[in-house]
């Protein structure tokens, strides 16, 4: 006897909540954050994850959040492992990346509950295939997830070894219609030299892009950058410290301007 229930399809819905309403001052609605591994303990070069860390990281995105702001997260995976690093050592450079990846994950899923905890409908969403754990990546089940309130965490990189989580990031904030990539840092901005070592070092209120990769800036990986060019997407490089994100969405010229516009110094 035929039996139709094993027929059926069940498509499962996207889950909604209620977006916050936008605030009238803000500048962008809809961005890509960038976090290094690092921003999730607490200090540079170090390893795993600071749960005081963890906390005061949520807290700062959740007020974004409820600024109805479209939040779309990228993080690192340095604090556990890094591809490059593995590499150096003799490994497989594929295969540490995909290891790389794994970290993203972990450094993802901490974030996803500390934001929930915050009160934050949370997604993380995969490039490579981890269903007990995570959604896929389906693009414009992504944007779906924004545009109802949900936070939207990109895990994994872009899928593929040799690609940065930078790269991972312009990717994203371009499929998903991003007003702007944020790239949340340990410095002010974008200096014309090392102001750690440079007293009299000069922060850039602006660069171009040309600029930013014909002088080779460290701060984010130049295929980001340059895919960022193509499409005309704006980058701000900042501080990651209380506000400064909120600053930034409501347009409050905070760090480095990464765009068309020429080089200006402070």
């Amino acid at each position: 006897m035929h039996d139709e229930s094993r027929c059926a399809t069940v498509t499962q819905p996207v889950e909604t909540t209620t977006p916050p309403p936008a605030d009238a001052n803000l500048t962008y609605s809809r961005v890509v954050v960038k976090l290094s591994g690092e921003a999730l303990c607490g200090e540079k070069g170090g390893f795993g994850i600071n749960p005081e860390t963890l906390h005061e990281l949520a807290a700062e995105l959740a007020s974004v959040h409820r600024m109805g702001v479209e939040l779309a997260i990228v993080v690192g995976g340095g604090n556990i492992f890094r591809g490059l690093k593995g590499a150096s050592a003799g490994m497989d450079r594929s295969q540490s990346d995909y290891m790389g990846m794994l970290a993203t994950v972990i450094n993802s899923l901490a974030l996803q509950d500390a934001l929930e905890r915050a009160g934050c409908p949370t997604r993380v969403m995969t490039a490579i295939e981890i269903r007990q754990l995570a959604e896929p990546y389906i693009r414009r089940r992504a944007m779906r997830h924004l545009e109802t309130g949900n936070i939207v965490i990109f895990a994994a990189g872009t899928g593929n070894p040799f690609f940065s989580t930078d790269t991972a990031a312009a990717l994203r904030a371009m499929e998903i219609q991003a007003q702007a990539l944020f790239k949340a840092t340990k410095v002010e901005g974008i200096y014309d030299r090392d102001p750690m070592h440079h007293e009299d070092a000069h922060m850039f209120t602006n660069m171009s892009y040309d600029r930013f990769l014909s002088d080779r800036i460290g701060v984010m990986d130049q295929t980001a950058v340059a895919l960022c060019r193509e499409n005309k997407l704006p980058i701000r490089v900042f501080k990651m410290s209380e506000g400064n994100i909120r600053k930034v969405c409501v347009g409050e010229a905070i760090g480095t301007l990464v765009g068309d516009e020429p080089s200006t110094r402070s």
